[in-house]
């Protein structure tokens, strides 16, 4: 497995992550399946699993993908290996998602976090899930900042945010990564400013959703060019969409979701996958 670093951190992860989400929301698979697929990541060189307190259920479910993953690491003999990514500021009420920006709720979750993970080593990246119009981000950050001075988080990332949102959280807290939505068919941070603001301040860029989410992965090979492309390369339409996300830019770091061992090893088979500026021209002109 290739490897990135996260921001200017210094910290060397594996190029491509794992999305822990699908394994914990409507529709998981069973506890043994879903240890099975994190076993086999970390076979394969994954060393970066993102997640967070809201992939569960509903509310009574909460941090159920945190223990999961928590509880795969302290079995595996190269757990300690693996760095952990979690979010904040998402509540589940009876399986919906709400921003809740409230300092105090804030300040809550990520002592629960921070135990659901281990409770001994801080949280590697600790990720605020979105903005809240209710609160000011100076407000909900102050948290945060409470956290890291705590000594529970100790790098810290934003999610669904702008640019200025994300000047604004600077001045707060060292930020160092930022996990906007993006894939081939949502290309708004191309457009918005943060996928090059990252690159120009040494941020690392988490596109959540790389594959466009699982209803659009059933449909990829509808996509005639991109499945023309997949063909004439012997990939599948999956692998080449994340191969073509590493090769935009070298801030970026993918993170698949899978439940299945067999898409979770051609997801992470697209870090050999190189494309030439002719077949990303091609996969660039899909709509």
């Amino acid at each position: 497995m290739k490897s990135t670093q996260l921001g200017k951190t210094g910290e060397e992860l594996s190029a491509m992550g794992l999305g822990g989400m699908p394994l914990s929301i409507q529709g998981r698979p069973q506890a043994e399946q879903a240890r099975a697929v994190l076993i086999r990541a970390i076979e394969l060189g994954v060393t970066f699993i993102d997640t967070a307190d809201s992939y569960c259920l509903n509310e009574t479910d909460k941090h159920h993908n945190e223990r999961l993953i928590a509880s795969v690491l302290a079995d595996h003999p190269r757990g300690g290996e693996v760095k952990v990514a979690t979010k904040g500021g998402l509540l589940r009420p009876d399986g919906a998602w709400e921003v809740h920006g409230d300092p105090k709720h804030l300040k809550q979750t990520i002592a629960e976090s921070h135990q659901a993970l281990g409770g001994r080593d801080p949280i590697f990246l600790w990720q605020w899930h979105a903005p809240d119009s209710r609160f000011p981000m100076e407000e909900s950050l102050q948290a945060v900042r409470d956290a890291v001075d705590a000594g529970l988080i100790r790098y810290v990332g934003l999610s669904n945010v702008s640019v200025e949102e994300i000047e604004r959280a600077r001045k707060m807290v060292d930020v160092v990564s930022v996990q906007n939505k993006y894939n081939l068919w949502h290309r708004r941070p191309e457009t918005d400013g943060v996928l090059e603001y990252c690159e120009q301040h040494q941020l690392t860029f988490i596109p959540w959703s790389p594959l466009g989410g699982s209803r659009q992965v059933k449909h990829l090979h509808e996509f005639k060019e991109m499945a023309a492309l997949a063909e004439d390369l012997q990939v599948s339409p999956m692998r080449l969409v994340l191969a073509y996300l590493l090769a935009k830019s070298p801030c970026i770091l993918p993170i698949p979701g899978a439940t299945r061992l067999k898409s979770l090893e051609d997801s992470m088979a697209a870090i050999t996958l190189t494309l030439t500026s002719q077949q990303m021209a091609r996969i660039n002109a899909i709509k």
